[in-house]
């Protein structure tokens, strides 16, 4: 049974901007990322990629490798046994799973093709360029409309590029459209985008043959996963595998799948019983770990004369790259689930077609799935609005959902709670929408381009169940224990913060441990902004179990009946009077079984799970402004104004920070960022100085708000954060940019050439 914290919102350590307790280290340089793990006697393992999109591999010669010193082997795929990367899918999905090394064929440029081990990464580096490979190129499809045409099929063996196909429908969608005042319709790309973490991927593993036992250490987001699929690939019990996530500079969503590095690793240690390491190098990463996004939408909506929709539909095309691992299916249903929004659609028809082509595999990146149907929604509102000369305010409030909630879309979501139009006129009057207006109206009238751009979304979070255990030191400290793992967001500073509200611990006395599963047996990981909702809940659970021992500890030191001791400021007190006793005092006598009651065991820790039995949804709305240069077609982004909705908040600090962070990536995509392919299949986009991230003098400072619209799906009421800026940003900033072009639609990136040209073109009529 859940507990739930006595539906507070605010506390002494809940709902407080508690600074991250976790940042001393890294502020000290005293951080342990995955490279910085040196093990005697470690083999450094560099990889042959595949220069082709797509060929045959004729032949691979090793031997000027082998000369290199400290070269110890060179291995190809004829050299392991078959190995894969995990991959899933649903029973209407056509699976190709990743081989560890290509298996005669490479499908995307990068692939890995060899692997050369040696006794420095830099003899291993040097021994690259002698490994020949003889290659036989193959026509490739990087264009996945291109792909749909099953001319030139990735994987012959299929018969079809098609890998999954779906459809989301609901209500009368012909007749919708039928009688419509107004049907507006465009063709939006969701380009592809690299997730680029601070730290890229890396992975150590170590064989100990006394113990016949594997420890991976990995940057994964997900450490339990890794110890599954790497048992289950080496043929060990799960016993014999221990994965540790050291410290983890940055994932959003890219090092949740096991990659074929880390199986490549991992079966390397163990034949050789030695460490072996592989780091990934900047370059390595824009071609080997998962794209983002990598969408292209066909879709029409239908509207009566005051701008009601009537209804949506169209085609989704998902650019699935070359083979499916773990999230790789995963975007696009998720597309189609939320493609409703917080609109009152009563007609819906959408089909979904995932296709393989030949380019990096995609996968979740923040969002996965939600940026792309807010995005969809959020152009075609605004295009509506254009054309029927509404405020885009004024016609998304005419379409917000206003409940009842639970609240079930026609594409199967089922929102928990909300209050969408509550939100967006929230945001109107915290940006004074009228005023900014009014301040643009001016500004055309010098003529300056001035845009305003709006969003309001929801979107799905949390799944799955999560373990947490709570131990009371004999000194008061305490250790909490958490499926989940880190990989910075702040998390551990949450988890302190209930701990220390439900047992009244100082912050600086708790230590969170996690992303090792042998002290966590089994948990689920950190993805879908399910941290808090999952893993703290079960933290609760577990301190709360802790709560009920220490109560009876405390009424048998105070001679008082365990129902009417209560946390007070003095401590573990009996309810109405002075008397109490100290955190400390009753861990002493939990560990010292004379002072205990006769029917308690020593020891005051508690192990507990959580189950999420239905996702929850955050909602909220966006306000971009913009300014573009006529002369040059710069956009500068002057205001952004974010309402998110996310349930009460465990620290308002750490939700900022993920609204800062999130907003900054939707930025990035809607000006900046694009992994571009030439013809032949080759990434135009392998390093920092081709692909564009935002730099912090071309960000905004966020004015983040808040709603508390509680969540009945988790004892802490709380929903997901992690992803919603964005979400939001993407939509808002480019509906800002086409409101100040006065154009119907450009794809992203806006680059400055992209909107200097849409200028000229403007101009030119």
């Amino acid at each position: 049974m859940s507990i739930t914290l006595e539906n507070k919102t605010h506390g002494r350590y809940i709902g407080q901007s508690v600074k991250r307790l976790e940042d001393g280290k890294f502020l000290t340089g005293k951080g342990t990322y995955l490279d910085d793990l040196a093990l005697e006697g470690t083999l450094h393992v560099a990889l042959v990629r595949s220069l082709y999109a797509h060929a045959r591999i004729v032949g691979i010669n090793t031997r000027e490798a082998l000369q290199v010193p400290g070269v110890v082997a060179v291995y190809t795929a004829a050299d392991l046994p078959a190995l894969y990367a995990p991959g899933s899918g649903g029973r209407d999905a056509r699976v190709v799973r990743h081989p560890v090394l290509a298996q005669g064929v490479v499908h995307y440029a990068g692939q890995p093709v060899a692997a050369v081990l040696a006794t420095s990464r830099a003899s291993a580096e040097d021994a690259l360029g002698r490994v020949e490979v003889d290659y036989e190129a193959l026509e490739a499809v990087v264009d996945p409309l291109v792909a749909l045409e099953d001319r030139t099929p990735v994987h012959p063996q299929l018969g079809t590029n098609r890998a999954l196909e779906r459809k989301t429908s609901g209500g009368d969608v012909a007749a919708a459209f039928a009688t419509a005042h107004k049907v507006v319709g465009a063709r939006l790309v969701q380009q592809r985008l690299a997730p680029t973490p601070m730290e890229p991927r890396g992975v150590v593993a170590a064989w100990d043959g006394a113990h016949e036992a594997l420890t991976i250490w990995s940057s994964t987001q997900m450490p339990h996963d890794l110890r599954s699929a790497v048992a289950e690939a080496l043929g060990l019990a799960e016993n014999q595998v221990r994965a540790v996530t050291p410290d983890v500079g940055g994932a959003f969503g890219a090092k949740i799948n096991i990659y074929p590095e880390e199986i490549l690793v991992a079966y390397l240690a163990r034949v050789l019983a030695k460490p072996v390491k592989w780091v990934e190098s900047r370059s390595e990463s824009f071609v080997a770990t998962i794209h983002g996004r990598a969408q292209v939408a066909d879709l029409e909506m239908a509207l009566d004369p005051e701008g009601k929709i009537l209804g949506l539909r169209g085609r989704v095309v998902a650019d699935l790259g070359a083979y499916i691992l773990e999230t790789t299916l995963g975007n696009a249903p998720g597309t189609l689930l939320m493609l409703q929004g917080p609109y009152a659609i009563p007609a819906i028809e959408v089909e979904l077609v995932a296709v393989y082509t030949n380019a990096t595999p995609t996968g979740a990146y923040r969002g996965a799935g939600r940026p792309e149907a807010t995005y969809y929604l959020e152009r075609l509102v605004d295009i509506a609005a254009r054309e029927l000369g509404m405020d885009p305010a004024e016609l998304r409030l005419r379409n917000l959902i206003r409940g009842p909630f639970p609240y079930k879309t026609l594409t199967g979501a089922k929102y928990d709670s909300g209050a969408y139009p509550e939100t967006l006129h929230k945001l109107l009057e915290l940006a004074d929408y009228k005023a900014l207006r009014a301040e643009q109206a001016r500004a055309r009238a010098e003529g300056r381009l001035l845009g305003i751009g709006l969003t309001t979304y929801v979107e799905i979070t949390g799944y799955g169940w999560d373990t947490g255990g709570v131990r009371i030191n004999p000194d008061g400290s305490a250790l909490v224990f958490t499926g989940t793992s880190p990989h910075g967001q702040g998390t551990g500073t949450g988890f302190a913060q209930i701990v220390a509200e439900r047992l009244g611990i100082p912050l600086e006395r708790i230590h969170i441990v996690q992303g090792d599963t042998l002290a966590i047996p089994y948990g689920m990981g950190t993805a879908g902004s399910r941290t808090l909702s999952v893993g703290g809940s079960a933290i609760l659970n577990a301190a709360e179990k802790v709560a009920e021992k220490v109560k009876r500890i405390a009424a048998h030191l105070l001679e008082a009946a365990p129902e009417d001791i209560t946390l007070t400021e003095a401590g573990w007190g009996v309810r109405g009077t002075d008397k109490a006793v100290s955190l400390e005092q009753v861990a002493q006598a939990a560990y010292n079984p004379r002072k205990l009651p006769a029917d308690l065991e020593p020891g005051l820790e508690g192990q507990a799970t959580f189950t999420l039995k239905e996702a929850n949804y955050p909602f909220g709305a966006h306000l971009a402004v913009v300014e573009v240069s006529r002369e040059t077609g710069e956009v500068r982004v002057l205001r952004y104004v974010a309402l998110d909705d996310v349930g009460p908040l465990v620290n308002p600090r750490l939700v900022e920070g993920q609204q800062q962070g999130g907003v900054a990536q939707g930025l990035g995509q809607a000006l900046y960022e694009g992994i571009r392919y030439d013809e032949s299949g080759q990434s135009q986009s392998t390093s920092l100085l081709e692909y564009n991230l935002p730099r912090a003098d071309q960000m905004v400072w966020v004015e983040a708000h808040h709603g508390d619209t509680r969540s009945p799906t988790n004892p802490l009421g709380v929903k997901g954060v992690g992803e919603a800026g964005a979400i939001g940003a993407t939509p808002a900033v480019v509906n800002a940019v086409m409101d100040a072009l006065g154009v119907k639609h450009l794809d992203m990136p806006l680059t400055p050439e992209k909107v200097w040209r849409a200028l000229r073109q403007e101009l030119g009529r």
